[in-house]
């Protein structure tokens, strides 16, 4: 099979690999036709972790079941399905508690916990960025879709990782009706934090970023864009809340937080978000932060290379704060948000800039890596084979959603790539 392989610091290769298969008889086998890069598939791209060369990327997947294991008993040969990046066993203490995202039985070192498709530091398990992936425990990990699923992949895809992701950051944040949230990153978690915040009824929903496209993105789905190349979020936001701050926020941004110049500074987003919240107000932070960063000392010091971040520690207990931190247990909230997306109250898929094939991976992951204009989310659809790859290329999502906006095509917010261009009669 064909699958997107790291090579090393900025490479990615795109080559045949050992088919994925059947291993225990708990697993089900998966045809991806949906896969998306993700923004921490760039810290792994950049050799800021520990991520093994040859390892196939893509944690974000979603697909149609071509076999199961003798023992799988709910999930069928035929079923539409995406996948949470959190591997679980279902049963361990954690899986237990719902805490599928530090699942003990699927990491295989005992003084960790969590695994993952395709990541570091989380398991041996290949992603997905493939033809095939083989799910363990495919009856607890494998979340079901109904009949729209080969038409709104865009949407269902996202239930994946960063739906979800974005959720938990306000949920740990404590988002309510009517609450006034800061979300630092305009990125897809952050816009997906940000749209989590709007469906939940936040009063007002700041998003604060240098990226002139992704604040775009902010604004049009209801967001207050700050951009942070000319505006402090934290003056901005103080002078709409008689010098208050917002009730809560979410950290969508991570360790390679950087200013408008380049600089990086781990602390960045942090200590934004310390100065904008107000007094005992609510920090989810779902941006990555990592013990250990093989690039953090050249990019910004020995003690950011250990994952010592200097945190505003003093202002944040004055203030009373709370901070949430850590991965998304995905399986907590999936099968909440696909209903919203079944059922028309979400459309997590406008995020999506540029559909590609599987072989326009090398390319896709320069373009999105040096965050050129544009390119917000990128999605590989594995089996667009037969020459359709240079098909996915000419226009992107976007572009075309704006277009059928503009001549008010009916369903547009639903439609892939192909749907939207045979609407607009491209």
């Amino acid at each position: 099979m064909k699958a997107a392989v790291y090579e090393g610091p900025r490479t990615v290769t795109v080559k045949d690999v050992p088919d994925a298969k059947i291993e225990h008889p708990c697993d089900v086998l998966v045809k991806i036709t949906t896969t998306n890069i993700c923004g921490s598939d760039l810290h792994m791209y950049e050799g800021r972790t520990s991520f093994e060369t040859g390892r196939t990327l893509g944690h974000e997947n979603l697909g149609q079941v071509v076999e199961v294991g003798g023992a799988v008993s709910k999930v069928r040969v035929g079923d539409w399905v995406v996948l949470p990046f959190n591997i679980a066993c279902g049963f361990c203490k954690q899986c237990e508690q719902g805490l599928t995202n530090y699942c003990l039985t699927m990491q295989p070192k005992p003084d960790m916990a969590g695994a993952a498709y395709g990541f570091a530091e989380m398991g041996p398990y290949q992603g997905g960025q493939a033809e095939l992936l083989r799910v363990p425990y495919g009856d607890f990990n494998a979340l079901r879709l109904g009949e729209d699923a080969a038409e709104r992949q865009l949407d269902y895809v996202m239930l994946a990782d960063i739906f979800p992701t974005g959720y938990h950051a306000t949920e740990m944040a404590g988002v309510k009706p009517g609450d006034q949230t800061i979300v630092y990153g305009a990125g897809p978690v952050g816009l997906m934090a940000a749209y989590s915040a709007i469906l939940k009824g936040a009063g007002r929903v700041w998003v604060a970023d240098h990226q002139p496209d992704r604040l775009r993105l902010a604004e049009e789905i209801g967001a207050i864009a700050i951009n942070t190349a000319d505006q402090d979020p934290a003056e901005v936001v103080k002078e709409a809340t008689l010098g208050l701050g917002a009730d809560n926020g979410c950290e969508c941004v991570g360790y390679q937080a950087h200013d408008p110049q380049g600089q990086e500074d781990a602390a960045l987003t942090m200590n934004g978000l310390i100065d904008t919240v107000r007094f005992t107000g609510g920090i989810g932070v779902v941006g990555v932060f990592l013990p250990e960063d093989p690039g953090g000392a050249e990019a910004q010091g020995e003690l950011e290379a250990q994952g010592k971040v200097p945190l505003d520690f003093g202002m944040l207990w004055f203030k009373g704060q709370r901070i949430g931190t850590g991965q998304a247990p995905v399986k907590r909230y999936n099968r909440a948000l696909r209903d919203l997306i079944a059922g028309g109250k979400a459309a997590p898929g406008f995020v999506v800039s540029h559909e590609l094939g599987l072989d326009g991976a090398a390319s896709a992951y320069e373009h999105f890596d040096n965050r050129d204009d544009g390119w917000t989310k990128v999605v590989l659809h594995p089996d667009a084979g037969n020459g359709k790859t240079d098909g996915f290329a000419h226009h992107t999502t976007a572009d075309l959603r704006r277009e059928a906006r503009a001549k008010r095509v009916e369903g547009r917010s639903h439609m892939n790539k192909q749907q939207l261009e045979e609407a607009l009669g491209h």
